[in-house]
């Protein structure tokens, strides 16, 4: 596990909200040399803490405002790669997390309106051996910085 300080942490806070800010930004706010703000993130990145980074999209101006997530259960013999291999295969499939007990699985989806949610349950339920769903729509959200 790779120990990190106060100032990792405030980098990593930086950089998640907005991954194109640059050293130079970033060394006034820490207290520290662009060289050494550079030297922090390259460790991060070596060490596995940061895996990447992406962009943030406001998916409703694509027209897909609708977020749920999605239970699915299976019947009890079907294998943990046969439950994520079901779920995503649909496009609108965001995330699938395999979960202990019931349900199963918890798969995050988009989409453009309820009869389009309405389709990609029908074929959640119509993959693999899904026994049940249950659909849990998202009404807002707040996503922690670090």
């Amino acid at each position: 596990m790779t120990e990190i300080d106060d100032v990792d942490r405030q980098l990593l806070r930086m950089l998640r909200e907005d991954g194109r800010r640059t050293f130079s930004e970033m060394a006034p706010e820490v207290g520290l040399s662009i060289a050494a703000v550079k030297r922090r993130v390259d460790r991060l990145r070596v060490s596995g803490v940061i895996t990447g980074f992406s962009a943030q999209i406001d998916h409703s101006k694509l027209g897909w405002g609708i977020e749920a997530f999605v239970e699915l259960t299976y019947t009890g013999t079907t294998p943990v790669g046969e439950i994520v291999r079901t779920a995503y295969k649909a496009p609108e499939v965001q995330a699938v997390f395999t979960i202990a007990g019931d349900p199963d699985a918890l798969v995050h989806v988009r989409v453009r309106d309820i009869e389009h949610l309405q389709q990609v349950i029908d074929g959640l339920r119509r993959s693999g051996q899904v026994t049940g769903t249950k659909t849990l729509m998202v009404l807002g959200s707040w996503t922690r910085d670090s």
